[in-house]
């Protein structure tokens, strides 16, 4: 359901941000490191490096929302 989704924000986005499909059956891993309980887990990295996960699924301009606010470096000007 999340996954068409995240692929076309993957094009959108492309060069600017990266995002990742996990199978958390096959990366138990990794799941168990950050405590991923339910599927789909949406784990934001944001520019800063602080993860934050948000289970559920979300509409596109949630996902648009957070990236714009919280994922994309800002733009640094030339002084």
């Amino acid at each position: 359901m999340v996954a068409p989704l995240l692929e076309e924000l993957s094009k959108e986005y492309e060069g600017r941000i990266v995002i990742y499909k996990v199978n958390t059956d096959v990366e138990q891993e990794l799941s168990s490191v950050f405590g991923i309980q339910s599927i789909p887990t949406i784990l934001f990295i944001g520019a800063d490096g602080e993860p934050t996960l948000q289970p559920g699924a979300f509409p596109k301009h949630v996902f648009k929302k957070v990236i714009e606010e919280n994922l994309l470096a800002p733009v640094k000007t030339k002084e």
